[in-house]
């Protein structure tokens, strides 16, 4: 019987890997949240995936801060209005997690997704 290696079956966990691929995006996004006193902030889209987006914003958010994001996709007819978590910030860069999309929203993001240029 052959002997296992246990060191040979566990492969280190990369925490950069990432569970969705980003896409390359560039539109704009209202970004609405509530810290000291509401305030609707105007960001740009820099990716996007299938779970969240990525957004270039002068604002200071915290993580795990729960935001509303007013959108609309390439090619939308309409515009989203959508829930979202603070994820990631490096400066005024942000990675929100999108919190409720609807199956109809997901399915026009997957097709929306087909239409852009990987970014990582």
């Amino acid at each position: 019987m052959p002997s296992s290696d246990p060191k040979q079956a566990m492969k280190p966990f990369d925490r950069r890997r990432r569970r969705y691929a980003r896409y390359r995006s560039d539109f704009r996004v209202s970004v609405r949240h509530l810290g000291d006193e509401y305030q609707k902030v105007e960001g740009h889209c820099r990716d996007l995936s299938a779970a969240g987006i990525g957004i270039l914003l002068a604002a200071d958010l915290n993580g795990g801060e729960v935001v509303s994001l007013n959108f609309q996709l390439p090619g939308a007819a309409a515009a989203w209005d959508v829930r979202a978590v603070v994820r990631y910030r490096r400066g005024y860069q942000y990675g929100f997690e999108f919190l409720s999309l609807s199956q109809e929203q997901r399915d026009t993001l997957e097709n929306c997704l087909k239409g852009l240029e990987p970014a990582d």
